[in-house]
């Protein structure tokens, strides 16, 4: 596999030369040259040819963006120590026998499945991470999953302590901490990197196994992470209609006290996974801003004088007396923003008719939508 890589990243780079020269390499002209090289060179030979020609029209994709998507630079060389293996074939190009991936040149791998394929697949993209793991990633045909509709909205605050709070507390998801459980061998293998760490010259083969150690534990509590923000995703898209999302952008808390325990939470990852998720679902997903949802009052709207500080954990209103948890209590704030086709508190206020009561109450989505149109 890596010899194989080694051949098409040298046809990366010499389309990356061609373009730089001004020849202007189109797909077309860089398969000429393919075939004319394949004639010439006996080592580029003993390759697959398509594996080679998938390079070289992923190449003339990503040129052919960078002049139309805003943001797109050119495409860059590729180098034998930095840049990642990533083969692509095409179903004439590789088969699967016996739960083994069959690829050109007699070539077979075992490979754990992780699920059953729905369909044949066309096309597989093998590729390797950063700690050497090998990874096929099949392209198939499924049916559209029709999701059965859900029972009402459900509002969702985001925290360090409880990584999501929910208006119904079945659907809370509390903090996992798998980063700390592994925090003791993560410091072993990191002392170990620093003992064989030098200074002003190339490193060992020692330090790059302990730099690998180090990596292979950080990776396995981010898989564990985003299974466990998956499967409580998949909890909360399959039994409700209305996702309300606080927008939280927790970019600032790497600069706080609490910097390793919300690293541990991935409250990015976790949110980022349920919005996808209900997407594809077709669920009506509302982001709301965090502004003012944990000052205001989830039962008759009235706002705090004075903000929360982090050590108080009750919400109490002064106008109505309601008492609840603060991230309950946003919780239900975002929900109800949501319902009344808004993605802000001050949306609400100002509105002709503020909320009063129970927010738990949702709406239909045709509703909702009518709502939002009549508000704009």
């Amino acid at each position: 596999m890596l010899a194989e890589w080694g051949r098409c990243r040298w046809l990366w780079n010499e389309a990356v030369h061609q373009q730089k020269s001004g020849r202007k390499p189109t797909f077309a002209r860089l398969g000429k040259l393919l075939t004319e090289a394949r004639a010439k060179l006996p080592w580029l030979r003993d390759g697959s040819q398509v594996a080679q020609q998938q390079t070289l029209r992923d190449y003339a994709q990503s040129l052919d963006h960078s002049f139309k998507v805003k943001g797109r630079g050119r495409p860059s060389a590729k180098s034998r120590k930095t840049s990642l293996p990533s083969l692509q074939y095409t179903t004439r190009g590789f088969s699967i026998r016996d739960g083994r991936l069959a690829l050109p040149r007699g070539l077979t791998i075992p490979v754990v499945w992780s699920r059953e394929l729905p369909s044949p697949p066309t096309s597989v993209r093998v590729y390797r991470d950063s700690l050497g793991h090998w990874y096929a990633s099949f392209v198939v045909r499924r049916e559209i999953q029709v999701h059965p509709s859900g029972h009402g909205g459900i509002g969702i605050d985001w925290g360090v302590s409880t990584t999501a709070t929910a208006t119904d507390p079945t659907f809370d998801l509390p903090h996992s901490g798998h980063r700390r459980r592994c925090a003791a061998e993560l410091a072993r293998a990191q002392r170990k990197m620093a003992r064989r760490h030098r200074k002003g010259r190339a490193q060992s083969r020692g330090y790059a196994q302990a730099k690998r150690e180090a990596a292979r534990l950080l990776k396995k509590a981010a898989r564990q992470t985003v299974h466990s923000s998956r499967v409580w995703a998949k909890r909360v898209v399959d039994r409700h209609d209305l996702i309300a999302v606080e927008d939280f952008e927790p970019l600032f808390l790497a600069k706080s006290t609490m910097a390793r325990k919300a690293a541990d939470a991935a409250v990015g990852a976790v949110k980022r996974e349920l919005v996808q998720r209900a997407v594809r679902a077709g669920r009506k997903v509302v982001m709301v801003r965090p502004a003012y949802t944990t000052m205001t009052c989830s039962s008759c709207f009235a706002r705090a004088k004075q903000r929360l500080e982090l050590h108080e954990r009750d919400f109490r209103c002064e106008s109505c007396g309601f008492r609840d948890d603060r991230d309950r209590n946003a919780a239900r704030v975002i929900l109800a923003v949501a319902e009344r086709g808004h993605v802000s508190v001050e949306d609400v206020r100002q509105s002709d008719s503020p909320p009063s009561g129970a927010v738990s109450v949702a709406i239909r989505a045709g509703d909702l939508l009518a709502v939002r149109q009549q508000s704009r």
